[in-house]
């Protein structure tokens, strides 16, 4: 799905295939596009191994599949266990929930003008199947197409906003199939819409900013769930919203007290739970509420095994919350300013940052250490994403996009990777007290390392059967392995934000509004380049 929106154009993918991964999560239902469509020059990439033929890398997706399942097996749902969220996901499980309200009459004074294609049925009757749907939010408007009709840029729905524009959408590849679409939109107005595009049905939540009055920057629903997403709005909270409940004035259910704190004088150094998942009162939203940061999150990431999540912030951290158990047990920071996105690979081993210090970051989840710095955009990144069709259980493919208007492709294996030498591995058991999350640039080699009592009372002690909490010093480059790009390709005269790959292209977008769709190629296997032409 690509979303476009004022400030950025982000680039999410989905088609009708099952998900494979974090990463694919996008690929499931809807592509989100532009009616601008250009063509554009030819770009080469240097490919170390053949391309795939279709019959291997159906083979390869449906592996991962099956990978993923069995790794979300692992993972209790979320809220498992909390009999008041039990009980109220389990009435009607197998009838599929509609917003209420009509979108195309509504007299809403949010909504200015719903304007639906004039033969929407038959459009929907005889598109192709396996065509690709597209989301795009522009400003105040808010576009449905479909990518499969030869009049691509004839949207089958069009939503024009008064009071605000939409800045991040998401798509539920649980509920989602022919006849139904769930699709959340976080408004800059902190309103969040959801929308039912087949029914043209809608409802609206945190309306008027009743739980969070401050703008919402990203919504990913929340995997393996029908009824909960995610939505990190402009203050710094995560907030869990459930689609069907009613909004009520929130006042938070925990005090300071009750927080995890590294350093009482820092406040970003707190996971604040301002409600918990497992709070007894869910009758109406939040379900829960997190206060991580006192600047705006940029973004974040499921991982693929469905407990982990990644999020960074204009603070300049990476911070991973186990979110079942709703615990911060890491902080990483950039080299210098803010990070602005975030992804896992396929496998969930590794995660990838990128941000204003123009570095594309690995980070080791099961190492809990920064593996590389990848240097060779010259300005700031604006999105990362994994080449899942690049991807085995040794070598990865990855690109990255920046405000440089460059497309950068790596690859990375574990093997390939070397600290310069003279470095000193950081002795992770250390402790040498308190670490802040203020913007402190030492190289210090200290680890702190933190654990609470279960019940959150507040008070800090040894206790091995909680997480521990590690807040990790900035790593400096004499001690960091650098990582070269394998393709540099300047491909938009406009600042580049939004990259996806599909199985037979890659696309990126640009600020202005642009699309292009590079294609993989379809022939002469052993070739040592890789021609991406016919950019559409």
């Amino acid at each position: 799905m690509l979303t476009l929106n004022p400030r950025q154009v982000r680039l999410q993918l989905n088609k009708t295939t099952t998900t494979t991964s974090n990463l694919l999560r996008w690929r499931t239902l809807a592509r989100t596009d532009t009616a601008k469509l250009k063509d554009t020059k030819e770009i080469k990439d240097i490919e170390k191994e053949p391309p795939l033929s279709s019959d291997d890398s159906s083979a390869r997706s449906l592996d991962n599949d099956s990978s993923t399942s069995t790794k979300s097996s692992t993972a209790p749902a979320f809220g498992d266990g909390n009999v008041a969220l039990t009980l109220t996901s389990s009435r009607d499980i197998l009838k599929k929930r509609k917003p209420k309200n009509n979108m195309i009459k509504s007299n809403s004074s949010f909504v200015s003008r719903v304007i639906p294609h004039d033969h929407l049925a038959k459009r929907l009757a005889e598109r192709d199947p396996g065509g690709v749907f597209v989301f795009v939010n522009i400003n105040r408007s808010f576009q449905w197409l479909d990518m499969s009709s030869t009049v691509k840029a004839e949207p089958l729905t069009k939503i024009l906003f008064t009071k605000a524009h939409m800045l991040c959408h998401d798509v539920n590849q649980l509920t989602k199939d022919d006849t139904h679409i769930d699709v959340v939109m976080g408004s800059s107005a902190s309103d969040i819409i959801w929308y039912e595009p087949v029914s043209q049905k809608y409802a609206r939540i945190n309306k008027n900013g009743i739980i969070n009055s401050t703008p919402v920057s990203k919504v990913k629903w929340i995997p393996g769930s029908e009824n909960h997403f995610l939505a990190a709005h402009q203050d710094g909270t995560l907030v869990v919203y459930d689609k069907e409940k009613e909004d009520a004035p929130f006042v938070p259910e925990s005090t300071a007290d009750d927080d995890v704190a590294i350093d009482d004088e820092d406040p970003d150094s707190t996971l604040n739970i301002a409600k918990s998942v497992n709070s007894a009162n869910q009758r109406a939203n939040p379900v829960a509420c997190w206060k991580l940061t006192s600047t705006v999150i940029n973004d974040f990431a499921f991982s693929p095994d469905s407990r982990h999540l990644a999020v960074v912030a204009e603070d300049g951290y990476l911070r991973i919350i186990d979110y079942l158990t709703e615990k911060l047990t890491d902080v990483f920071s950039s080299y210098y300013g803010e990070f602005t996105c975030v992804c896992w690979s396929p496998d969930g081993k590794y995660i990838l940052t990128g941000g204003q210090d123009d570095l594309v970051s690995i980070w080791s989840l099961a190492d809990r250490q920064l593996v590389a710095r990848c240097q060779g955009h010259d300005s700031y990144v604006a999105a990362v994403a994994f080449d899942p069709w690049r991807c085995d259980d040794k070598t990865y493919r990855f690109g990255s996009v920046g405000d440089d208007c460059k497309l950068l492709l790596w690859d990375f294996s574990v093997g390939m990777l070397h600290r310069p030498k003279g470095a000193l591995s950081r002795a992770r058991g250390s402790v040498s007290g308190s670490v802040s999350l203020a913007r402190h640039r030492t190289e210090s080699a200290s680890v702190n390392r933190l654990r609470s009592e279960s019940n959150r009372s507040g008070t800090m002690q040894e206790d091995e059967e909680e997480p521990e909490i590690i807040v990790h010093p900035l790593e400096p480059r004499a001690r960091t392995a650098q990582l070269p790009p394998v393709m540099i390709k300047t491909v938009d005269t406009h600042p580049l934000c939004g990259l996806a790959f599909e199985q037979d292209c890659i696309i990126t977008s640009c600020s202005d509004g642009h699309v292009r769709t590079w294609d993989r190629p379809t022939h002469n296997a052993n070739a040592s380049q890789l021609d991406l032409s016919n950019a559409n």
